[in-house]
């Protein structure tokens, strides 16, 4: 059973030392050579990184990665044991997910996800439109409502949710990466097509990486895909008091616009 796990990186970072880990240079197209393989190399859209961020990572898996399982993290977020969150005092990084763990889970499940994010006191789709633009959001419905019909019930139960799995990352069987991308990929081409945003600010710019976010559970419950959920540790510290902030700031800005 051969696994391979891409670790989508725009700079030069230490590394997992398991040799499943496979760093890719997310964007390379007109880049410096980081010393990583690019994502620019055979069949690839790097030069859609800036609108479709690390998806130009799992696109290059997709398209040009052989293995029984294939997976992505981040080279600042990646999936740990559990003993990490018990008061260990050893360092996070040898608490990255190594790959005898990966094997012993993939022996009873077909796909590995991140510990799902909740918002509590918002759904998917009311998140999505207070921090982005709601419209294209409501667009990727009508896509997947006329190209994907069979999926618009779970589409709009997962919208409903406060709870969804994030950052896209994933460990799955190889049939199984295919079909998701085959799908996911469909419809963010179709939704590059249907809107425009050729004024949207850098971070908005970056919106079929946010769109694809939401659609991973989507596929996930359509299929009823037997998963099992581990959580995710981030390589550098965290400003939760900001994070917290821009998302009140979020919040009250958008409940002023609808109060008008």
């Amino acid at each position: 059973m051969s696994i391979k796990i891409i670790v989508a990186t725009h700079k030069k970072y230490r590394m997992p030392k398991d040799s499943m880990y496979i760093p890719i240079h997310v964007g390379r197209e007109g880049k410096d050579d980081l010393g990583y393989i690019g994502d620019n190399t055979g069949d690839h859209i790097s030069m859609k990184n800036p609108n479709y961020c690390e998806l130009t990572a799992v696109y290059w898996a997709w398209k040009n990665l052989n293995a029984d399982f294939i997976g992505l993290v981040h080279y600042r977020r990646h999936f740990c044991d559990q003993s990490f969150f018990i008061g260990s005092a050893k360092s996070k990084w040898s608490h990255i997910l190594s790959e005898e763990k990966v094997r012993t889970l993939l022996d009873k499940y077909d796909v590995i996800l991140p510990k799902k994010r909740h918002y509590w006191i918002e759904t998917s789709q009311s998140h999505y439109e207070h921090a982005h633009n709601g419209e294209d959001l409501l667009q990727t419905r009508k896509i997947i409502e006329k190209k994907y019909p069979e999926y618009i019930k779970y589409f709009d139960e997962e919208m409903n949710k406060t709870a969804s799995h994030r950052f896209n990352m994933f460990i799955m069987k190889e049939p199984l990466f295919h079909n998701y991308c085959e799908w996911m990929f469909d419809i963010l081409f179709q939704l590059e097509k249907d809107i425009d945003i050729s004024n949207y600010s850098p971070k908005e710019a970056r919106v079929f990486g946010y769109i694809s976010e939401r659609l991973l559970d989507v596929w996930i419950s359509k299929n009823s895909i037997n998963y099992v959920e581990l959580p995710v540790m981030f390589m550098e510290k965290q400003n939760w008091i900001k994070k917290i902030f821009n998302f009140l700031k979020r919040r009250f800005k958008n409940l002023q616009t609808y109060n008008k």
